[in-house]
């Protein structure tokens, strides 16, 4: 096809811009030169690429490996947290056995205070059923008491004790005199005993001990019957005749020398030579003192 005029001055144009070179010449170059820098530019972005990877795989190795460490360390975390409370129980079960040792030796330091005191005195009241005739009814009476027991060793000691009870005879109309009396009169008895006695138990807070005591006791039931003697009223002459009495005293100790005591109480009296079997039960504080050597 002809080339226009505008073709040809514009080839000519750029013959004499590029020192006489043909145009398609220069455009094979500049061509060549574009296809070698797209070449480069390849080359280098496949190199970036490579880089990348290689790089993406570095830190995939390392997130893993960083992985790895922290399931070690939360492993280890977890053996730490399984190991307190193993560690934790047995602290306590060595502290628990240390205490109770501690507990058990103090207990026994007070129960080796408690009843290596030489002396006891105590004293109370209490209540007995007591029958002033042979032919009378049982009437109650108010009680008192007061004991001292001295200690041959920690079990065995010896006691002495006064009781005393007040009442009112319940007497039968008419009387075995004939004769009616209008109230009941007031009559009392003391009983003085000794006798051994025995710690059954001894514990820090509490004590049983047995006992036995026997001696004399004085009763006066006439001396309220308006001249009337002992006879005509129906009661117990008034003199001397023997009294026992045994049983266990109940001791709860507040401390090492203070002491509540309860005794349920049997007495045996022998007035008008018969046997009399009174029941009550008394109740006092104790105190103790003195070492046994």
């Amino acid at each position: 096809m002809p080339e226009s005029i505008a073709d040809v001055l514009m080839e000519s144009a750029a013959g004499s811009l590029f020192g006489g070179k043909s145009p398609n010449r220069t455009r094979k170059h500049r061509q060549a030169g574009v296809n070698t820098l797209i070449h480069r530019s390849e080359s280098s972005l496949h190199r970036c690429n490579t880089i990348e990877t290689s790089t993406q795989v570095l830190m995939e190795k390392a997130a893993q490996k960083q992985f790895g460490t922290r399931r070690i360390m939360l492993f280890g975390a977890l053996l730490a947290l399984a190991a307190i409370p193993a560690s934790a129980q047995q602290n306590a079960h060595r502290n628990r056995r240390e205490s109770s040792a501690n507990r058990k030796a103090r207990i026994e330091r007070t129960i080796e205070e408690t009843y290596g005191h030489r002396w006891e005195a105590g004293a109370g009241g209490g209540y007995l059923r007591f029958r002033s005739g042979q032919a009378q009814q049982q009437d109650n009476q108010v009680a008192f008491w007061a004991s001292t027991m001295y200690s041959l060793n920690p079990k065995f000691g010896v006691i002495g004790e006064v009781r005393g009870s007040y009442g009112k005879a319940k007497l039968t109309n008419p009387l075995p005199s004939g004769n009616f009396l209008g109230y009941s009169p007031q009559i009392s008895q003391y009983d003085f005993m000794a006798g051994p006695s025995y710690h059954f138990v001894k514990k820090e807070k509490f004590a049983v001990t047995g006992f036995a005591e026997g001696g004399l006791g004085l009763g006066k039931f006439a001396g309220d019957s308006k001249g009337l003697s002992a006879a005509d009223i129906g009661v117990w002459t008034g003199d001397y005749a023997a009294a026992f009495t045994a049983g266990v005293n109940l001791d709860y100790n507040v401390y090492p020398n203070f002491a509540f005591r309860v005794t349920p109480t049997y007495l045996g009296t022998t007035y008008g030579g018969t046997l009399q079997n009174n029941k009550g039960i008394n109740a006092g504080v104790i105190y103790r003192f003195g070492r046994i050597k």
